[in-house]
């Protein structure tokens, strides 16, 4: 099979480390170009980096000599240079934007890490085990940009990737009304470790800016539908949310409440999530889990630094399923 050649624009931040990491030994994927800011450019990669690397694992051979090129003033050498870009920058809203329709406008698909894109209404934000069918709106983008090759398409937001996809297949099967979702999330969230983060050691901080709201809407435009070129949200459930900051390294917790149209039992709950598979599991995809939801059956399970590379990180763990006094069901779940 042919080997798409790689970008990670803003290859120096946490999130461009991870996305060099994982394309390491990727049978797909060859890292072919880092970009980060005029600071770094010129430089090999490993120079750039300096005493910066935050990954638990070495930093890959096949980057360490890779001259790092300026994320904004070589697109157009980049974008010859690659099949297309993962882009992690770390940039204002408005510059994101720019950018990464600069990159699509020169016929280099945009896979972003980044928030700027993901209430375009012709932008996908794909979660794959979940809406793949909304890249059919790249179509409609493309005309927007006037391109034949060039497209942008987002990840959700880190705060929704443990519930929703617990709480998908709970949807698709027995519909639901509204949910509460408080979510843990680790300090690797706001690209941080315990070293460049001391003040996080033995503390929790119950607000993450902005995160409430996305919390809340993304959800939705994950769970809408396309018509007319654009992704039109979903009206329902409803939801609500409350977001901490916690002295965790990696890995979100969600603690989830939900009330459904037509009230499942929890065997008909656990089975669906036993046999719930997704386009990516269909493909076989080489970086897709197996099974996508793990359900533990253990009272102190998930837990972060137990379950959070299941198979490979990619999986999704749930446990605790139980009535709630106020909603039908509670569970907590980890991503």
């Amino acid at each position: 099979m042919k080997q798409y050649k790689v970008g990670v624009i803003g290859a120096t931040g946490m999130v461009g480390q991870r996305f060099v990491t994982l394309m390491e030994h990727h049978p797909w994927f060859r890292l072919t170009v880092v970009a980060a800011s005029g600071r770094s450019a010129g430089k090999t990669y490993e120079e750039a980096i300096g005493d910066r690397w935050a990954m638990d694992t070495p930093m890959p051979q096949e980057s360490k000599n890779l001259i790092v090129l300026n994320a904004q003033e070589d697109v157009d050498k980049i974008a010859g240079l690659v099949d297309f870009v993962f882009c992690a920058v770390d940039m204002k809203k408005d510059e994101i934007l720019a950018l990464e329709e600069r990159y699509a406008r020169h016929e280099c698909p945009v896979v972003s890490n980044n928030s700027a894109n993901r209430w375009t209404p012709d932008v996908p934000m794909v979660v794959p085990e979940i809406n793949p069918g909304h890249l059919q709106v790249i179509e409609a983008q493309r005309r927007r940009l006037g391109t034949a090759r060039g497209f942008i398409a987002v990840k959700s937001n880190c705060s929704i990737q443990s519930y929703v996809p617990a709480l998908h297949p709970l949807k698709e099967a027995f519909g639901l009304k509204r949910v509460l979702a408080c979510t843990y999330q680790a300090i690797s969230g706001a690209g941080k470790t315990f070293k460049t983060w001391p003040e996080m050691v033995d503390n929790l901080i119950p607000y993450i800016g902005g995160e409430e709201e996305k919390s809340e809407r993304e959800p939705l435009k994950v769970w809408g539908k396309v018509e007319n070129g654009v992704i039109v949200t979903a009206d329902s459930p409803a939801i609500t949310s409350q977001c901490l900051r916690v002295p965790v390294s990696n890995g979100h917790t969600a603690a989830v409440f939900v009330d459904f149209e037509r009230k499942p039992t929890e065997e008909e709950i656990k089975a669906l999530w036993a046999s719930y598979k997704g386009r990516a599991q269909e493909l076989e995809l080489p970086s897709a889990p197996k099974q996508f939801i793990h359900y533990f059956e253990e009272p102190d399970r998930p837990q972060a630094r137990l379950d959070r590379e299941l198979e490979g990180g990619m999986a999704i763990s749930v446990g605790r399923l139980r009535p709630d006094t106020q909603y039908d069901y509670k569970f907590v779940c980890l991503s």
